[in-house]
């Protein structure tokens, strides 16, 4: 992900699949462009309630429930894709590193990583760097 990575991304409050959404309170992510590497990131579930006025009655709660599902479902399938392409480059420069006489793994690229993640997301961003690069050190 080129320049500025997951906006408003956040776990699941129990796992998998688990719906941590109340039926009767539509939830707003502030948007990514509220961040800035100065101000640092927001901590991770920083969600907020929307207002009574976002959210009129049931069949609204429902509605936007429904569409930000949907933009939700939209973004893992485009994150996954990007993950896999991330992956693949991976590979090759680990491919031609070793070929060349080189060790598999950076640290020093790692750390690079690590730090524009964490930069990017707050603390829960070395997390997600981390389970990046685990996945992207596969065997070549």
């Amino acid at each position: 992900m080129s320049s500025g990575g997951i906006a408003g991304a956040a776990a699941p409050a129990t796992g998998p699949g688990s719906d941590s959404t109340a039926a009767t309170a539509a939830t707003v992510v502030a948007p990514a462009a509220e961040v800035t590497p100065a101000a640092g990131a927001p901590d991770a579930g920083t969600a907020r309630p929307a207002d009574a006025a976002d959210v009129a009655d049931p069949a609204d709660v429902a509605e936007v429930i429904g569409a930000a599902r949907g933009r939700i479902d939209d973004l893992d399938r485009r994150i996954i894709a990007l993950v896999r392409e991330r992956m693949e480059a991976s590979a090759e420069v680990q491919r031609a590193r070793m070929a060349s006489g080189g060790r598999r793994v950076e640290l020093s690229r790692e750390m690079e990583i690590i730090s524009r993640y964490r930069e990017g997301l707050g603390k829960p961003g070395t997390t997600v760097a981390m389970t990046l690069l685990e996945l992207c050190r596969g065997k070549v």
